[in-house]
């Protein structure tokens, strides 16, 4: 059974002229207990959008339309903000924002920060509790002691970057949502934040991970599953393996082609950019979203939005093309 089923989210920004700029434009997806799933994508194509939404962190201008979020039977989207606070966030889902290391606030020691986060979800917790707790969870996480009373000024970049995933997990949430978790950090520290990820899955800590990223070869080192989204919508989604070596839609063949392979070599294929920009999400997108930009489009292609197909296991395209008919093309190239 899935930890979290998503059922045609729509979410949109609405604009002082009272436009709608649609982020997420019918998101349908499941998490299980031990995927690590990986949200692809340009930037603009609402994977951030997306993350937020399946907590039901709506803030202006940022606004529900429809859809579904389920857990254990429940609908959060049709919970009241406090119910969502107390019950949801941070205990059955907890977030990493991007640019986490300004997520601290510099006036607080780390301890500070924590416990003022546990308080919110329970006020009989002690001061002491909180201390002992973090002592047992940053020796687990490979965080040095030391980081518990420090200030966000006396930490590194990359110190900070987990003492923020450590926090977020404070409470054990079943699903970790975390947006580029290693953007702005060095090589050394991108390896320590994935690796205590990594480690906080196998503790049992966290039961599933959702990464949104654009690095795309630690998409392949990290995830079970990969989902792409483009323009507001899942184009495609299967396992790792399936989506960088067996790409079936045309965004995500030309946007995994991007990837170099050390199996393959630099030198085996060439790696060549996507033409043109996304659609405008403000403005009513007739046909699929990818055609403007897909050498493959035709007549029918202009008129209606792409067909989600299902071609088993989990795996699912969104275009007008049969699998068959792409992996001819494909192979006459």
């Amino acid at each position: 059974m899935p930890i979290l089923r998503v059922n045609n989210l729509k979410t949109a920004y609405k604009t002082r002229l009272g436009e709608y700029i649609r982020a997420v434009d019918g998101v349908s997806m499941r998490l299980e207990e031990g995927m690590q799933v990986g949200i692809a994508g340009e930037s603009g194509c609402g994977k951030s959008t997306l993350a937020l939404s399946m907590m039901g962190f709506f803030f202006p201008p940022l606004t529900y339309i429809s859809g579904e979020v389920i857990y254990e039977g429940r609908n959060i989207m049709e919970l009241p903000y406090e119910t969502l606070r107390h019950e949801i966030l941070g205990k059955i889902i907890a977030y990493v924002p991007q640019a986490a290391m300004n997520a601290l606030s510099p006036t607080l020691r780390v301890s500070q920060f924590i416990y003022d986060i546990m308080r919110a979800h329970d006020r009989n917790v002690t001061k002491k509790q909180v201390v002992d707790l973090l002592h047992e969870r940053f020796a687990l996480l490979g965080l040095p002691e030391r980081a518990i009373n420090a200030y966000p000024n006396e930490l590194s970049g990359g110190m900070k970057q987990r003492v923020v995933i450590a926090a977020s997990t404070i409470l054990n949430p079943h699903i970790l949502i975390a947006d580029e978790p290693t953007s702005a950090l060095d090589v050394t520290s991108q390896k320590q934040v994935i690796q205590m990820m990594q480690r906080m899955l196998k503790m049992g800590i966290v039961k599933s991970i959702v990464y949104i990223t654009h690095e795309l070869p630690l998409l392949r080192q990290i995830t079970t599953h990969i989902m792409v989204m483009y323009a507001g919508v899942i184009v495609e989604q299967g396992t790792q393996e399936e989506m960088i070596f067996d790409p079936i839609h045309p965004y995500t063949r030309a946007l995994m082609g991007s990837i170099i392979v050390p199996e393959e070599g630099i030198r085996s294929r060439r790696i060549a950019g996507i033409p043109g920009v996304p659609p405008h999400l403000g403005k009513e997108i007739i046909g699929c979203r990818f055609k403007d930009r897909c050498a493959y489009a035709g007549t029918l292609c202009t008129r209606c939005e792409g067909v989600e197909r299902d071609i088993g296991n989990g795996r699912r395209y969104r275009c007008d093309l049969e699998e068959s008919a792409l992996r001819v093309v494909y192979s006459n190239e």
